[in-house]
């Protein structure tokens, strides 16, 4: 898990559905809902969202289901991000499409949609031959099959 390595260095708070068991020096893990986020309006300066967005809503890890799951946390990432704070993101991207219950993959203008708040700075996608493509258009997944893409989104200062 990525998390042990990032709170090596950053004090970092760690939100799941399904609360972790783990004593790290700068890791406070938190048992919480992406719905339902344990935070004050923009309280967040920096958010990381990999890989859970497509599962919201679809009852895999016991969340109830919600066929817009993903689009209200969507909205309580935003709610929580800080004006000029950032979001990193990252979901399957591609021919749009639920696998239920397993994920969502998601097209790049539904992503964008989704994130209407924020601005969105740089998009890359590792694409469906598995080749990392940085800093391109969010338009270049619009043909994939199942690529993965991440999103730096940012909130306007206000």
């Amino acid at each position: 898990m990525m998390i042990n390595v990032l709170s090596a260095d950053v004090k970092t708070v760690f939100v799941d559905y399904r609360p972790l068991h783990v004593h790290l020096s700068n890791l406070s893990p938190l048992a919480g809902d992406i719905v339902r986020l344990p935070f004050q309006d923009g309280s967040i300066a920096s958010l990381s969202c990999l890989h859970v967005l497509e599962h919201v809503g679809l009852g895999r890890y016991g969340d109830p289901i919600n066929p817009d799951g993903s689009l209200l946390a969507a909205a309580e990432l935003q709610r929580v991000l800080k004006p000029g704070g950032r979001l990193f993101l990252s979901v399957p991207v591609g021919r749009e499409r639920v696998c239920f219950n397993a994920h969502r993959v998601f097209s790049s203008s539904t992503v964008r949609e989704y994130f209407q708040e924020l601005r969105l700075k740089a998009f890359s996608l590792v694409d469906d031959a598995g080749r990392f493509n940085e800093e391109v258009l969010s338009e270049t997944a619009s043909n994939l099959e199942y690529g993965c893409g991440l999103f730096e989104f940012v909130k306007a200062r206000e």
